[in-house]
């Protein structure tokens, strides 16, 4: 059975707001675009959290609801929610996931694994997925060259991802805190 993967998200954290954008392709297998305008960004813990994932659609949503539950746990703590959720991985009580996502409050920015690695990017600046790359030297370049806000920053970066990566389309969706 071929698998389903969705492709590419970017972070960017700039004057005071963190925005993460994702694109909507959903791919079958290495060569079939299975949907257009699937949704991997949005927000929880009553919007005070935005996440993003990109990896195996399944892995993706098992390890968004695994941190969502981390972060009720712990009352909307960002960095002690993943710890806790890597810790799952570190006693060897959680299954690898193919899956990584982009996790960010109105303090912190966070790249989350589905092996159990937590990151906390360098200059406010991530991306991941198929289109990760890309997207991330855009970012990188808009930020440092630019005075866009984080969201047009994130937005540009994963236009310029789309019209390189074959795994990444232009239908956009953003949010910020």
């Amino acid at each position: 059975m071929p698998e389903f993967r969705g492709t590419t998200i970017c972070a960017v954290k700039k004057g005071g707001k963190t925005a993460i954008a994702g694109d909507g392709q959903v791919t079958m297998g290495e060569s079939v675009v299975f949907k257009n305008n699937a949704v991997k960004v949005r927000r929880i813990y009553d919007g005070k959290v935005i996440l993003g994932f990109a990896g195996s659609v399944s892995d993706a949503f098992s390890l968004s609801e695994r941190f969502e539950g981390m972060l009720n746990k712990f009352s909307g703590n960002l960095m002690r929610s993943a710890v806790e959720l890597a810790e799952l991985w570190r006693t060897d009580r959680a299954r690898k996931l193919e899956a990584m996502m982009i996790v960010a409050d109105k303090d912190q920015l966070l790249v989350i694994s589905g092996g159990g690695e937590v990151i906390e990017p360098d200059g406010g600046v991530c991306a991941i997925g198929s289109g990760g790359n890309y997207a991330l030297a855009a970012a990188r370049a808009l930020a440092k060259e630019t005075d866009y806000p984080a969201d047009e920053i994130a937005r540009k970066a994963l236009k310029i991802a789309s019209e390189i990566c074959v795994f990444t389309n232009d239908h956009i969706t953003v949010e910020s805190v």
